[in-house]
């Protein structure tokens, strides 16, 4: 297929995807804007972990588990709301680009509603590209990545304190990208030892260990330290 068609056949499918989710989410107790606490911390799962359900963000997630837990433990005095992206987290060429404009259009719905919240962007595996791309440095070309369809406003980017990105692929085959510009001073990149996926490593397990504490709780502190 040439470029071109393939190109437009590819951005047909992301505003299809984008169009259903934006239906899902306006007849779902998603579409409710958080209360508003202090901190917003705003997830996106890794592939295949988003679960079946009507929103797509439901399914057991140990590593957003684990940060929860984590956070719990290290911010007090603060409320904290959380919400996980609403996207397919799945093997479509499109699946990031959903999760980048749900990501976005939840950052821009809470701002509004709530103008004294922090935001804190977390990401795991695809859920980093999803970040990637809702921070301007892009997932396209990186393993499930895809097109960048949303960037976190200039308005609201200051309110952006904390970013943590888990095994992001960016990092590995073929891109050899990692966050630069306005956002690498706030983010932790925590790439595990021998992770394939960011680190060009052989170990197929250490992209399934950012659960464990040896990464939630660097995570945690990490965001503690800034909101």
């Amino acid at each position: 297929m040439p470029r071109n068609r393939a190109t437009a056949k590819l951005a047909a499918a992301v505003a299809a995807a984008l169009t259903a989710t934006a239906l899902t989410a306006a007849t779902s107790p998603q579409a409710v804007a958080a209360s508003c606490a202090d901190i917003d911390v705003v997830y996106a799962t890794g592939t295949n972990l988003s679960g079946s359900g009507t929103p797509s963000n439901t399914g057991p997630e140990p590593v957003y588990d684990a940060l929860v837990a984590a956070l719990g433990a290290r911010i007090t005095g603060k409320a904290l709301s959380y919400y996980r992206v609403n996207y397919p987290a799945s093997l479509e060429p499109w699946s990031a680009s959903v999760g980048n404009w749900d990501l976005v259009e939840h950052v821009k719905s809470q701002a509004v509603s709530c103008p004294n919240q922090v935001f804190v962007l977390a990401g795991y595996s695809q859920g980093a590209n999803v970040v990637d791309n809702a921070i301007g440095v892009g997932s396209d070309g990186a393993l499930v990545g895809g097109p960048t369809v949303a960037v976190v406003p200039a308005n609201i980017e200051p309110r952006v304190k904390a970013v943590v990105l888990y095994g992001n692929p960016i990092r590995g085959f073929p891109t050899y990208r990692q966050v630069t510009g306005t956002y690498q001073p706030r983010t932790l990149d925590d790439c595990a030892a021998g992770d394939p996926i960011c680190g060009g490593g052989w170990d197929a397990n250490a992209h399934g260990a950012y659960s464990q504490p040896e990464h939630s709780v660097p995570a945690a502190e990490f965001i503690a330290s800034r909101v």
